[in-house]
């Protein structure tokens, strides 16, 4: 398996998420104590998905994150590039057009979509940059950019117990309720590594979005950013 500061082999991330996937969700509601609900409704309202608008949720693993998009009556398309997470998608949801996609290549065309929202993906796409490049392609212009993704805590004494959680804790939990626990240790290294909020913010203007702006959310182990295309 890859080790997050070292270079991200996308077979290795794919392979990863393929194992994690049967029991994704509820390890996820687990090791957030379910703060991961309150995140994805805070991406909803962030998005703003009108009846009619077409929305690309990027890295939409088993799709919890794209059906409320659809219950909004926006025409959502979960993408993800592990087919063990499409497969458990799909079976639980077979009515969203789950798609087949890497974050770097999209197989979608320019100006697509009315928005773009990731959720906890954007780090594990070998190039963050260039993902953000992909999804800024497939807006049209005009449309709106929403990344919900670990950050760092704004209060330094929490980062530290934080930090002790993201590498103690949080591996010894997931072998009680992941059906991968070796993949948390993974993860839980590329949230260490990830840049902070103004950094992402920094990168994401560089990808040639407009306005970026970020709020935080659980004290800034998530935080919420938008941009415009």
């Amino acid at each position: 398996m890859a080790r997050a500061e070292l270079d991200k082999a996308p077979d290795d991330v794919r392979r990863m998420f393929d194992a994690v996937a049967r029991r994704y969700d509820v390890t996820n509601d687990v090791l957030s104590l379910g703060q991961d609900r309150r995140w994805r409704h805070e991406v909803i309202d962030a998005v703003a998905p009108r009846p009619g608008e077409k929305v690309l949720d990027l890295a939409a693993g088993t799709g919890t994150s794209s059906q409320p998009f659809a219950d909004r009556g926006a025409w959502v398309v979960p993408c993800d590039f592990s087919l063990g997470m499409l497969g458990v998608g799909k079976a639980a949801r077979p009515a969203l057009p789950f798609t087949a996609g890497d974050g770097t290549r999209l197989p979608f065309a320019d100006d697509t979509f009315d928005a773009v929202t990731i959720s906890f993906g954007l780090r594990n796409i070998v190039d963050p940059v260039a993902g953000l490049h992909e999804m800024r392609r497939v807006t049209r212009p005009g449309g709106r950019l929403v990344v919900c993704e670990f950050s760092h805590p704004t209060w330094s004494a929490f980062r530290r117990v934080y930090l002790e959680y993201l590498m103690k804790a949080l591996p010894t939990i997931a072998r009680g309720v992941s059906s991968s626990p070796d993949a948390y240790v993974y993860l839980a290294e590329s949230i260490r590594a990830w840049p902070d909020q103004a950094g992402l913010a920094a990168q994401i203007a560089g990808a040639g979005w407009g306005s970026p702006e970020w709020r935080n959310l659980s004290g800034g182990i998530v935080a919420l950013h938008r941009a415009t295309a």
